[in-house]
């Protein structure tokens, strides 16, 4: 297994810097022609993984000399997508249309897709039929060479050398995605989107192949980064300011375990919080079936990760748990989720729910709602099971969705319930509060996180973003509160 130092990746890390001289020769010699700098928008649907990718691809395209703006009417415009579910598909689908229209206003516009959608070949297929005004796709595992692609995107498709690795070429679009790939490749420039926080690669990719999840086929087996490098890099993030990181993987429970020195989780946790001016830890996702006794204890003990814990428990059925290959069943989820909470008992537990599974019943939900009453989670991510093409779900009989309908409302109405019941615990307390941003709807207010992730909104001066002040919890709204800072 390829580690993050290799001299392999170092290599591929040296050839993308070549490129992102020649692209920016390229992008001035732009920029004079039109007299200002070409701007670029970047899209992203999905996950915190691919609200990282999408800092990946800003900063090369910064470091090169476009301007970065939210306008997808622009110079460059790229859509990172998501696969999780057939409407995030749609809705990328749908939004390309608008982008045809801008196209045809502005001929040298050019248009790129990357992220989990574009590692499906049918997806790639549809995109060469019927929206071939797109001029670059690629992947999640070759994401650290967008600096190159795009580079011949603007030079010429047919200019691009023939010894160039998995490349092909269709009308004037150039398509580029791997099945897989051994290399970690993060020392490319970065545009985080908050000067105080940021996330960071822990690991990349899936081993646990759920029967109606895309993610493995989509990101690949797991990969992890090495301790030292993940340390380094955070070190060096705090140095620039960040006092949060978020650790972020599809499974970080199983994190270190493919290394050639395996190292836990738990222990990687220990040695993060060692780094001074570091103030907050978070992490996601958490598999329950990889969720120890030792990771329980670390967080227990901290100082810094933050009391939030997403604990996906899909449903509430040991039936459909083995259906779906979750690899627990209701009580083992059970057992679990109550032990958290006697250990760290102001602990936010979040979690997602799929309803509509292949195969539910009315019983099978009652044990969800079952489950929800028991755990009480704070917050829920509640879906309607949508069809992957590729997985072993996608090839089970389908329910009615009028049924669907009405047990996912079920599940909803319960979520909610026990939702308001957790907020409101902390009414009247005074707490920290991450101070994130000015309130998007009432600039008199700001607007902050617990390290529970309750959203908290309060007035306040703007100097306070990036700090945490000490938050007096007044008025529960439901799923967020109005406070005010105590001196």
């Amino acid at each position: 297994m390829n580690s993050f130092e290799t001299r392999d990746n170092l290599e591929e890390i040296e050839r993308q810097y070549r490129f992102i001289e020649l692209l920016k020769n390229v992008v001035e010699h732009i920029s004079a022609e039109k007299k200002r700098k070409p701007t670029a928008c970047v899209e992203t649907f999905g996950c915190q993984m691919n609200a990282r990718d999408s800092e990946k691809i800003s900063g090369i395209l910064l470091s090169v000399g476009f301007e970065i703006i939210e306008d997808e009417n622009a110079d460059l415009t790229v859509y990172n997508t998501c696969s999780v579910r057939d409407n995030a598909n749609q809705k990328v689908y749908g939004r390309l249309g608008r982008l045809s229209t801008f196209k045809k206003n502005n001929p040298e516009m050019k248009i790129a897709l990357c992220g989990c959608m574009t590692q499906e070949e049918e997806v790639i297929d549809k995109l060469c039929q019927s929206y071939g005004f797109v001029d670059l796709i690629f992947g999640t595992h070759n994401l650290y060479r967008f600096a190159e692609y795009l580079y011949y995107v603007y030079e010429g498709v047919e200019n691009i050398p023939a010894d160039i690795e998995d490349v092909r070429i269709k009308g004037h679009t150039l398509i580029s995605h791997w099945n897989e790939t051994d290399k970690i490749c993060e020392k490319l420039p970065v545009d985080r989107k908050y000067f105080y926080k940021s996330g960071v690669n822990i690991m990349f990719g899936c081993n646990n192949f759920c029967s109606y999840c895309i993610v493995p086929y989509v990101r690949g087996r797991e990969r992890s980064r090495e301790a030292d490098e993940i340390i380094a890099e955070i070190e060096n993030l705090v140095k620039d300011g960040v006092i949060e990181v978020m650790l972020l993987g599809q499974n970080v429970n199983s994190y270190g375990k493919n290394l050639e020195d395996p190292i836990s989780f738990a222990e990687l946790l220990r040695r993060v919080e060692k780094i001074e001016g570091l103030e907050r830890i978070r992490f996601m996702t958490s598999h329950p079936k990889d969720l120890s006794d030792e990771l329980i204890e670390v967080i227990k003990n901290s100082k810094k990760i933050c009391h939030h814990l997403h604990l996906p428990l899909q449903s509430g059925s040991s039936r459909i748990l083995k259906s779906m290959n979750r690899v627990y069943d209701k009580e083992k989820y059970l057992d679990l989720a109550l032990k958290i909470r006697r250990e760290i008992p102001d602990i936010s537990i979040t979690t997602d729910i799929i309803v509509g599974f292949p195969g539910e019943t009315k019983e099978d939900v009652d044990d969800t709602l079952d489950v929800i009453r028991k755990v009480e989670f704070d917050n829920a991510f509640t879906f309607i099971y949508s069809v992957r093409t590729g997985t072993p779900a996608a090839k089970m009989e389908q329910l009615d969705e009028k049924f669907v309908k009405e047990q996912f409302d079920r599940v909803l109405s319960l979520v909610q319930e026990t939702a308001r019941k957790r907020v409101e615990l902390i009414k009247g307390l005074t707490l920290p509060v991450l101070v994130e941003e000015i309130n998007k709807q009432n600039e008199e207010y700001l607007t902050g996180r617990l390290s529970n992730n309750t959203i908290v909104h309060f007035k306040g001066n703007p100097d306070l973003i990036g700090k945490i002040v000490n938050v007096k919890c007044n008025e529960c709204k439901g799923f967020y509160y109005i406070g005010e800072v105590v001196e």
